[in-house]
């Protein structure tokens, strides 16, 4: 049987250098994935802070036997970052586009599509496939079902369904970090570092509803989609991806792999995700076509 792969996406938080380092490295010697994502994909500010450090994390990842993806903006609002996209889009490594105005600087090489683009549908995923795609990261919203769908209508495409990590939503032109604190959005002070996971929005009722990460609304929940390797295969799923967190991403990747290797079922890696210092409940609605707060209910 095809064996599924484990990819690590984009960090969408904002981590010092140092904790980057750290982590990228462990992710580098310890991690069960073959492909990781870098790059700034959430806010332009914040690359002169990461941009010095992606070096020497690609290097160690590729000496882990890591293939590495460069991740562009999936919002970019000024000059500077449109130029920053076309000098990735221009290096020979894959790179991953998460807004089409990059599109013209790719086209004609492989690359990677994020969530934060629309295709919602087969003639979408075959203009991009044309364009040069090589693996489509359908929006977080759509279910299995769904996604498989498109897939079938595309077998020149390998699709990877978002399977672990808070739920990227929306982008926005106001930060809501730099709100909270009373402050103006190009004086934020980076506040947003203060929350590695982002930051849960409750309701009036104190029931878990969003989280905020600078300019970005994510769930509040973590959302662990969890199907058998047969599952996936049979659904045109040929990738899972991991969104970094605050937690033991190695030992999440393990639990991941030994799902799809079989060596443990998806209620026993539930269990073992459960057990994680996570930021919230997991939950997994969306994949099976419900409301994406809902968690999964064993029969």
């Amino acid at each position: 049987m095809k064996r599924v792969a484990l990819t690590l996406g984009p960090l969408f938080f904002h981590w010092p250098a140092e904790r980057l380092r750290n982590f990228y490295f462990r992710i580098a010697d310890e991690a069960a994935l073959e492909r990781v994502h870098v790059g700034e994909v959430v806010c332009g500010k914040r690359m002169p802070f990461s941009d010095p450090i992606w070096p020497e994390i690609i290097e160690r990842l590729e000496r882990g036997g890591k293939q590495v993806v460069l991740s562009t903006l999936a919002a970019p609002a000024t000059v500077r970052e449109r130029k920053a996209i076309a000098e990735l889009c221009a290096d020979d490594r894959l790179v991953e586009i998460n807004d089409i105005t990059a599109l013209p600087a790719r086209s004609g090489r492989p690359f990677v599509t994020g969530p934060f683009l629309n295709v919602y549908n087969e003639a979408t995923a075959r203009f991009l496939a044309r364009h040069g795609a090589t693996t489509i990261c359908p929006p977080v919203e759509l279910s299995l079902e769904t996604v498989s769908a498109i897939a079938g209508a595309c077998p020149q495409i390998e699709f990877e369904l978002f399977a672990f990590g808070r739920l990227p939503l929306a982008l926005s032109g106001r930060c809501y970090h730099a709100r909270l604190h009373g402050l103006h959005k190009d004086s934020c002070q980076f506040t947003c570092e203060q929350d590695p996971d982002g930051l849960a929005v409750d309701t009036l009722d104190d029931q878990s509803f969003l989280a905020i990460n600078g300019v970005q609304t994510l769930s509040a929940e973590v959302h662990a989609a969890l199907f058998e390797p047969d599952t996936l295969l049979r659904h045109g799923i040929g990738r899972l991806r991991l969104s970094p967190h605050d937690c033991d991403m190695v030992e999440v990747a393990r639990t991941y792999r030994y799902m799809l290797d079989g060596t443990q079922d998806s209620e026993t890696a539930r269990f073992a995700l459960s057990c994680l210092e996570l930021p919230g409940r997991l939950v997994d609605g969306y994949a099976r076509g419900e409301a994406g707060s809902r968690p999964h209910i064993s029969a």
